[in-house]
C-alpha cells in the first residue's frame, strides 16, 4: 500500500482574542483542535463545514502560513512543522496553496508576467529569458491567452485572475495544492470551468489536493474522501460516496441534505436546524453541536465524544456510535 503523502496528526492553533492591561492573554480562540488526516498521492481530500469552522486556518497551518500550537505534518514523511527555514524553503516548492479571492491575491501594481515570474526569480529555477517562455506555457496550461502576461490583474475578470491563482501555484511544479474555497467567489458556470481545469491538472500532472470548501456540492464533484469540520473539530471522515450516500454525524446529514440535487426527480429528506454556530471563544460544553443537534441526548450535554473508527476507512466523533469498551 503507498505511503501517504501528507500526514496530518493532532493538528491545533489557537489565536488570542483578549489581553489584561499588563498584556497577558485572557481569553483565546481555538481555531483548529486535533485535526488529523491524510492525502495518498494524486488524491483529492476535502475539507467542509460551515463559515469559522477552521477550515481555512488548517489549511494554511499545513503550509505554516500560519503557526500552529501542536502537532505534527508529515510531506513524504518530512515534518514541516519542524523544519527550519531552509528545509521549509525547499518544501514549500512542493506544497503551494490557491485563494479564495484570486483579486486580493494578486499585487494590482504587478504585470500577471511579474506576479508568475517572481517564485522562478526567487528559487532560482530559470533564467529571465526562461522565465518568460515558462510563464507563456504556464498561461497557455490555464486556458489564458500569450498577451496576459503583460497585463494587470484589473483587466481581467473573476475566472481569469482564478486561472491566474492556479498558474502562480503551478510555477514551481508542486505536488501538493491546497485550494482555500477556490471557486466560492464565482459565478456558478465558471465555477464548473474550474473545477474541469483542476480535475485536468490533477490528471496530467498526477497533483494532490487539499480542497477546502463549504459546498458538498463541489466536493462530491472533485474530491474522493473528504472530513467534515465543526468549530475546529473533525466530526466525520471518509471515502466520499459513503459520506454522501449514509452520512453518520447529524451535521453531516444536515449538510448532505441543504446540498442541491441536480436531479428534479430526486427526494431530499430536509433536516431542521435550529440557531447559529457557536462562539469558538466559548463553546458549549460536550459536543459543541449538541445545542443545534436534532438528535442531543444528555450525555452529548457533558462529554465531548471519543473518536470512532467504524470502519479502516470511515470514522466519526458522535456518542450514537460509542466507542468500543
Amino acid at each position: 500500500m503507498n505511503a501517504p503523502l501528507l500526514e496530518v496528526r493532532g493538528l491545533s492553533k489557537s489565536f488570542a482574542a483578549a489581553h489584561n492591561i499588563l498584556g497577558a492573554v485572557t481569553a483565546r480562540v481555538h481555531a483548529v483542535v486535533g485535526v488529523s488526516f491524510a492525502v495518498m498521492p494524486g488524491e483529492a481530500f476535502g475539507l467542509v463545514g460551515e463559515s469559522g469552522c477552521g477550515k481555512s486556518t488548517t489549511g494554511r497551518a499545513l503550509l505554516r502560513l500560519v503557526e500552529p500550537d501542536a502537532g505534527s505534518v508529515l510531506f513524504k514523511g518530512q515534518d514541516v512543522l519542524r523544519a527550519g527555514a531552509r528545509r521549509v524553503r525547499r518544501l514549500r516548492r512542493q506544497m503551494q496553496i490557491i485563494f479564495q479571492d484570486p483579486y486580493s491575491s494578486l499585487n494590482p501594481r504587478r504585470t500577471i508576467g511579474q506576479a508568475l515570474s517572481e517564485p522562478l526569480r526567487v528559487h532560482r529555477l530559470a533564467g529571465r529569458r526562461e522565465r518568460r517562455a515558462r510563464i507563456a506555457a504556464l498561461l497557455a496550461e490555464v486556458g489564458l491567452p500569450p498577451d496576459a502576461i503583460d497585463k494587470y490583474p484589473h483587466e481581467f475578470s473573476g475566472g481569469q485572475r482564478q486561472r491566474i491563482g492556479i498558474a502562480r501555484a503551478l510555477a514551481l511544479d508542486p505536488e501538493l495544492i491546497v485550494a482555500d474555497e477556490p471557486v466560492s467567489a464565482l459565478d456558478v458556470s465558471i465555477q464548473a470551468q474550474i473545477l474541469v481545469l483542476l480535475r485536468g491538472l490533477q490528471q496530467r500532472r498526477g497533483l494532490s489536493f487539499v480542497f477546502i470548501s463549504h459546498d458538498l456540492g463541489v466536493v462530491r464533484h472533485f474530491c474522493g474522501s473528504v472530513a467534515v469540520m465543526y468549530l475546529g473539530h473533525i466530526v466525520e471522515r471518509g471515502p466520499v460516496p459513503a459520506i454522501f450516500d449514509a452520512p453518520l454525524h447529524p451535521y453531516t446529514q444536515v449538510l448532505r441534505n441543504a446540498s442541491p440535487v441536480p436531479d428534479p426527480k430526486a427526494r431530499v429528506a430536509m433536516t431542521r436546524l435550529d440557531g447559529e454556530v457557536a462562539s469558538a471563544l466559548a463553546p458549549p460544553p460536550g459536543c459543541h453541536f449538541h445545542p443545534r443537534c436534532p438528535q442531543a441526548m444528555e450525555v452529548c450535554r457533558a462529554v465531548y465524544p471519543e473518536w470512532v473508527q467504524v470502519t479502516p476507512e470511515r470514522g466519526v466523533a458522535c456518542h450514537l456510535y460509542p466507542a468500543a469498551r
